[in-house]
């Protein structure tokens, strides 16, 4: 992983000034501090130069603060994300609700897409804040929709998949988009390279599900089966649901007596179904579809990065 490596380096003085947040009150500013500090693996910020280093080797400071400006949205929405599905811990750490509280999150996460939008001015480029903006959209329709799935008995997989488009895929497509249209891309391209963050981002989510489920908290970050406890009608549990009669869907139901109960009962469902084996498969295909994709651009620069980070994503441990 040398190149993602390089781009992380690349990107340290970048990250290391949106970390330091000066300003007062310090109550408002901390909580962005610590949970930009939190780390991460910083994909989106590296797919900006990674697309931009297919068509441009030579960073500009637009690119970099378009950059900052991604990872800053992109911890913007777990901050307020953790408040809605009550999550108490984030990247192996206390959620900034959780160490602080539900109003000071939301205040620092209303105060930290300000600071995004201070980036995106500094940059100027119209059609980068436009895509922003209909990718900014998107992505709060997506988190809508995914809340009111969980009041639904019932959601298909094509919903599903639209759904998590809207709320992971956007965000990666745009960070694609926009680095290759700042390093001097055509909109053609432009316009490829954010379909291709599309595959990208569907596979990454439907990893992310499947991990939330059969990770490890260690590897993971976070609580395993947080997504089975809130019956959140992720692709792994629709399409379980899909495969089991009523019988079976009673006894799911029946084993939410007990949180421990209620996780190893419908992993062991998830698997005997053969819905495990199908969720996994499937982001395997997004995952091809992406590197074959990639392989249609003929540029003058360096595709190897974004290679790199496909073949991350896909190789998550579990």
């Amino acid at each position: 992983m040398q190149k993602l490596k390089q781009l992380l380096t690349d990107l340290e003085p970048a990250i290391a000034d949106i970390i330091n947040q000066p300003g007062s009150p310090r109550a408002v500013y901390e909580p962005i501090s610590y949970i930009l500090s939190l780390g991460g693996k910083r994909i989106r910020p590296a797919m900006v130069l990674a697309a931009y280093k297919m068509y441009n080797d030579e960073y500009t400071d637009e690119v970099l603060k378009i950059a900052q400006a991604v990872e800053m949205f992109h911890n913007f929405t777990l901050l307020h994300d953790d408040i809605m599905d009550n999550s108490p811990l984030r990247r192996g750490q206390e959620t900034v609700h959780i160490k602080w509280d539900d109003a000071t999150a939301i205040l620092s996460g209303d105060l930290l897409q300000i600071e995004v939008y201070e980036k995106l001015a500094e940059v100027g480029n119209v059609e980068v804040l436009k895509l922003f903006n209909a990718m900014a959209r998107e992505l709060c329709e997506g988190q809508m929709n995914d809340m009111e799935f969980e009041k639904m008995d019932t959601v298909s997989n094509e919903a599903y998949l639209d759904m998590i488009r809207q709320k992971t895929a956007v965000l990666l497509g745009f960070s694609l988009q926009a680095g290759a249209i700042l390093g001097g891309a055509s909109k053609e391209d432009g316009k490829k390279l954010y379909d291709l963050g599309i595959s990208i981002g569907l596979g990454f989510q439907l990893m992310d599900d499947y991990l939330d489920s059969f990770g490890e908290t260690a590897k993971v970050g976070k609580r395993i089966g947080g997504d089975i406890l809130e019956k959140k009608k992720t692709y792994l549990w629709n399409e379980m649901w899909s495969r089991i009669n009523e019988e079976e869907r009673k006894n799911v139901l029946a084993s939410y007596s007990s949180e421990t109960s209620a996780i190893a009962f419908v992993k062991e469902t998830m698997d005997s179904s053969g819905a495990k084996d199908y969720t996994l498969n499937l982001a395997q295909e997004y995952t091809d579809l992406s590197l074959n994709g990639l392989q249609d651009f003929t540029t003058s620069g360096d595709k190897s990065y974004l290679e790199e980070i496909v073949h991350m994503l896909a190789g998550r441990e579990s």
